[in-house]
């Protein structure tokens, strides 16, 4: 559960959008068929962006956790 409540602060965002760009700088860089590792680099990113986190429902948690209003 840690893991989930890593991932719903904002460094955890942050933390999916760098690994999304690594794993798409990386594909891009190697070229062939590293290419889809570019691709699949776009599933962290587009979380980190739109603040979503995949495995928080296998922890059953919220898909998508909303940010307290102050």
């Amino acid at each position: 559960m840690g893991l989930v409540r890593f991932m719903e602060r904002p460094i955890g965002r942050i933390a999916r959008g760098i690994v999304g760009l690594v794993l798409i700088g990386l594909g891009a860089g190697l070229g062939g068929l590293w290419w889809i590792l570019a691709v699949v680099g776009l599933v962290p990113l587009a979380a980190g962006v739109f603040n979503f986190c995949l495995l928080a429902p296998l922890f059953h948690s919220p898909l998508h956790h909303s940010s307290p209003t102050a």
